[in-house]
């Protein structure tokens, strides 16, 4: 089985990516019962020689998985079944994402309003370059690492310590969460249109509209883990991206 490079047919959505398409197969397996809980999953050189993909990229949807709370690895002994059906609330890092979406959604969107009427030019100029490197950038470890700069930057031009300290506090877990969501969710290029719309904002000086665009940008967020997590039957098929 090849889900390298297999392709289905019809008008699919969205092209997905091999660790996509590893991840629903596990997944699948998983709900269906074919491991049931208890169960430990074959070793991970077995699972590249049965699904005929890399490590890095079978070593992604085990932690997906593990995420979405349906294994757990076990040091020494393996990655282990340890539910049927993923977990509503994901962990990332050391914070429930309910907990991590609440804190933003309180702290980051007024965090916006402020830095739209405190910001320096120097702010400005460090957030438009960051953004432009985002845009291009097309691999997601690095794009994750200027997300947390970028979410770090607004906080930063709020110009108060006690915000930055905050995110500092949950950068790990926004980095986690923003991989999660850019690997299963698709979601690097709106998240720049998001972020487009945001520093726009505080160029304009607007804390009327930096508060509503990173409001949309975290709404958008929640939504897609949403999604992921839960996923609709009817969203219909999805069909991985060709080698």
């Amino acid at each position: 089985m090849n889900l390298s490079d297999s392709q289905t047919g019809g008008s699919p959505l969205r092209r997905v990516s091999a660790m996509e398409a590893v991840l629903a197969h596990l997944r699948s397996a998983i709900e269906r019962g074919d491991y049931a809980v208890g169960d430990k999953l074959p070793s991970e050189a077995e699972l590249c020689r049965r699904l005929e993909v890399s490590r890095p990229v079978l070593r992604e949807a085990l932690r997906a998985l593990q995420t979405m709370g349906l294994t757990a690895s076990r040091t020494g002994k393996g990655t282990f079944v340890i539910s049927s059906g993923p977990v509503e609330d994901p962990t990332f890092g050391d914070y429930a994402a309910s907990d991590l979406m609440e804190v933003r959604r309180h702290i980051e969107i007024p965090v916006a309003g402020y830095a739209a009427l405190r910001r320096s030019a120097e702010d400005l100029d460090h957030l438009s370059h960051l953004l432009e490197r985002m845009e291009r950038e097309t691999d997601t470890t690095a794009w994750v690492a200027m997300d947390t700069l970028f979410h770090l930057a607004v906080a930063q031009a709020a110009r108060n310590p006690v915000f930055r300290r905050v995110i500092e506090e949950i950068r790990d877990a926004l980095a986690r969460q923003s991989a999660f969501l850019n690997e299963l969710g698709g979601r690097r290029e709106q998240s720049n249109r998001e972020h487009r719309a945001i520093v726009e904002a505080l160029t304009d000086g607007s804390e009327h509209d930096a508060v509503e665009a990173m409001a949309h940008h975290l709404e958008r967020v929640e939504t897609t883990l949403t999604s992921i997590v839960r996923p609709a039957a009817a969203d219909g098929p999805t069909a991985p991206d060709a080698p």
